[in-house]
């Protein structure tokens, strides 16, 4: 039998001997009582140690059973803050469970080099009709098919109610009951590994959801008014009393990463996280991790959200490996990509809109887009660090993903907003260049279908999360009219929850069978031709823009070689285009190449070369 296990300084630990230990850190009381509920609702007193820590060891709990901890005469009985299992929602008792029961089938699964990603994020609510770890595991051939090679899950910390995008998550070690058990997802993850896909799930340590939170009333120092996030009180990364804080956080890494066997974590927003100490608690958890990840010899791989464009966590050695930070989501790439694909150019696109062919290809050759730049969106402050140094492989490219389509209004996707052959091209740019490229659920066959956002609110909360997404978006012009408001999609609403289902039978309509076919043909043809130029990638990629609109971005390579892209991302043909060295890899259709002999480059047409000496010639 293979098992894992990450024990925690907190929680309930399972002894040896089948009891368990109970661990709370609540410096805000003076006395903590163990409630046991299937024991007759029995209470039994904690000892308080120095610090704010209360523990107790009994043999009157087991594997299985539910706890939570009365906070004294007047208070709640609450959940613990490290539970890995909440069957009954936020507010219900934990349950202690015994992850050494789980047997791992493909426990000497070790990852994957991260040149081989391409990433496919998905919500485990509405990706299959099941909306659970036992549906998404269903349709893990269909990825593999697809030549994805890593799942990123949306975030699962056990959330209020049934639906949830998952950023209102209160228990962080929780897996959501809504979605299955904690073995119904290690199974995914063990099944997962067994067809070569690597496990990634997007974790949120910038801040707690507005209900099930219970740890102010027991852990005050918790958050610290130093600091203010969108949130209020920001985490206490820095402030006094703050080593278990950062404690809890390093161990939920650790926890995901080793009992789950998670091959890789998203650091949700990590701009938000602020702390002032050095070193920050960023650089802390990723240094643990990788000190863990290269004792087990496995790639673990750690991915950021960060609008601030902060190059250094990105770093690598002298030997190109990763100091801290695997890569970045790119939303500087996204959003020029955007503005090419769609035209639009209305809040944060207008920093793209002016030169949006040359702003993609900074961000092709260079990461980000805005390096210091000052932004107009942001009033001119300046925005961003420098980042050339940084290899192609440091930035994550997309798209689409969750955010940048349910963050509108009606939950648009690209492919309802850009027409086919725009996004024929942006797709062969895409999937093709060094970057690892990620893919949102139902995006590999053209799904026009919506997904908003969406939660499972009572009350004056849900009124308040209704009425502030409709006065969000009473800033743009089109929704200036409080009629116009009324339309959106309601997020408290089941329906709207329903509607950003994928749709599956969509795949038996033959434009979507097509455009399934064509970008499983490109993620093959990006293993087979891209994926092994990527070790030889060497810095000093450059890009040039002709009559704004025919993009070439040459990658020097070892050697000598190169790897070049010359994509026309205009309505009107190109003349005057130069054919770059090397052998063709790929065309958008026949006689491109051709014609860019000549001189000449079709409207929305790619190709992609490369000259290297250990490139086979065609």
């Amino acid at each position: 039998m293979v098992s894992f296990t990450h024990t925690m300084p907190f929680g309930a630990e399972i002894r040896d001997d089948g009891s368990v230990a109970f661990r709370l850190w609540a410096p805000g009381r003076d006395r903590i009582d163990l409630v046991l509920p299937e024991d007759g609702g029995a209470r039994l007193a904690m000892d308080r140690r120095p610090d704010g820590w209360f523990e107790l060891a009994t043999d009157r709990a087991r594997a299985g059973s539910a706890y939570a901890f009365h906070l004294g005469e007047g208070s709640p009985t609450v959940p613990d803050p490290a539970s890995r299992y909440q069957p009954d929602d936020v507010h219900g008792p934990s349950r202690v469970v015994d992850p050494r029961a789980f047997d791992w089938r493909h426990g000497d699964f070790r990852g994957r080099p991260w040149d081989e990603a391409v990433l496919y994020e998905l919500h485990p609510g509405t990706f299959s009709p099941e909306g659970t770890f036992d549906g998404i595991r269903r349709r893990l051939d269909h990825l593999v098919d697809l030549g994805v090679t890593a799942v990123e899950l949306m975030p699962l910390a056990e959330f209020p109610g049934r639906r949830n995008w998952g950023y209102d998550g209160v228990l962080p070690y929780a897996p959501d009951g809504a979605y299955g058990s904690p073995d119904d997802l290690k199974r995914l993850i063990d099944e997962a590994h067994g067809r070569g896909l690597m496990m990634f799930l997007d974790v949120v340590y910038n801040h707690f959801g507005p209900e099930g939170n219970y740890l102010h009333a027991y852990a005050p120092d918790f958050f610290t008014e130093r600091h203010h996030t969108p949130w209020g009180a920001a985490i206490n990364f820095d402030d006094a009393n703050s080593r278990p804080v950062r404690d809890f956080f390093i161990h939920n890494a650790l926890y995901w990463l080793q009992e789950y066997r998670f091959d890789g974590l998203r650091f949700d927003a990590v701009h938000a996280i602020i702390d002032d100490s050095d070193p920050d608690i960023l650089c802390e958890l990723a240094e643990i991790v990788r000190r863990r990840a290269d004792a087990e010899g496995r790639h673990v791989h750690l991915v950021l959200e960060n609008d601030d464009n902060v190059a250094r966590y990105l770093g690598r050695d002298a030997k190109g490996r990763t100091t801290w930070y695997t890569a970045q989501w790119n939303d500087d790439y996204h959003h020029a990509a955007h503005v090419v694909a769609t035209g639009e150019a209305g809040g944060y696109y207008a920093d793209y809109a002016d030169r949006p062919v040359d702003r993609l290809g900074r961000a092709l050759a260079e990461g980000y887009v805005y390096q210091g730049d000052p932004s107009a969106y942001r009033d001119g402050e300046p925005r961003g660090t420098p980042s050339a140094h940084l290899p192609p492989q440091a930035f994550v490219t997309f798209l689409q993903n969750h955010d940048q389509i349910g963050n509108r209004a009606y939950g648009d996707r690209i492919a309802a907003l850009a027409g086919r052959l725009r996004l024929r091209a942006m797709m062969e740019v895409t999937l093709l260049a060094p970057s690892p490229p990620m893919l949102f659920m139902g995006e590999e066959w053209g799904s026009t279908r919506p997904f908003y956002y969406f939660v499972d609110f009572e009350g004056d909360l849900a009124d308040a999360v209704r009425e502030g997404r409709r006065r969000e978006f009473g800033r743009f012009p089109e929704f200036a009219d409080p009629e116009a408001r009324r339309h959106i999609p309601d997020p408290t609403e089941e329906r709207t929850f329903a509607r950003s289902c994928l749709d599956w039978s969509a795949l038996d309509q033959a434009d979507h069978a097509e455009w399934l076919g064509f970008v499983r043909a490109l993620l093959r043809l990006r293993r087979e031709r891209i994926v092994p130029l990527l070790p030889g990638l060497r810095p000093g990629a450059g890009w040039r823009v002709r009559d704004g609109r025919t993009l070439t971005v040459e990658w020097p390579l070892e050697g000598g070689g190169r790897l070049s892209l010359v994509a026309n991302l205009g309505d009107a043909e190109c003349g005057g285009c130069e054919t770059p060295a090397g052998d063709l890899l790929f065309e958008s259709r026949d006689g491109v190449a051709a014609g860019l002999a000549e001189g000449r480059m079709a409207s929305w047409s790619v190709a992609w070369f490369a000259e290297s000496p250990a490139l086979p010639s065609r």
